[in-house]
């Protein structure tokens, strides 16, 4: 009965920071919280993580978690899926671009008498940059192209 009941603990901390209902949202989280958030140097107190949150909100509107998979193991719910959202506000210095992202997402909560204790929270920035123009990855056609070119270069500099 505890695994269900923290499976609907932690969906239901998703669904208001996608419903964008932050007083909810902090109320499912333990005083003594702390989130390891990867990309980031230290792991964030609780109003750290609201702090990250709320910037990341106000970049991407529209945000919804779509999990695909849901695994409860005792004290632990990992929730495995993707967030999409319109970008719509700057996020870190870059202005908006109207796009569309979807992110590929993964987090594992650690649940104590009701609350979130403990977040690991993984997502595909790098797919994220890409998505927004920030990174440019040639695509399989476009590889021996830009290969070529750059041994060309090489050749012509040495002669």
């Amino acid at each position: 009965m505890l695994t269900e009941q923290n499976k609907a603990i932690s969906l239901q901390f998703y669904k208001a920071f996608d419903d964008r209902n932050m007083e909810q949202a902090l109320d499912l989280l333990a005083p003594n919280f702390v989130a390891h958030q990867a990309g980031m140097p230290k792991p964030l107190d609780r109003q750290g993580f609201k702090q990250f949150g709320m910037s990341f909100y106000s970049a991407f509107s529209q945000g919804q978690h779509i999990f695909d998979e849901v695994v409860v193991a005792g004290d632990r719910v990992v929730t495995c899926g993707t967030f999409t959202a319109t970008h719509l506000g700057e996020f870190q210095g870059l202005p908006p671009t109207g796009k569309q992202i979807s992110l590929a997402i993964m987090h594992i909560d650690r649940l104590e008498d009701g609350k979130i204790v403990e977040h690991w929270g993984q997502g595909d920035a790098l797919g994220l940059m890409q998505q927004l123009g920030i990174v440019f990855l040639p695509g399989p056609k476009l590889l021996p192209h830009i290969l070529r070119g750059a041994v060309s270069k090489l050749f012509k500099k040495s002669a």
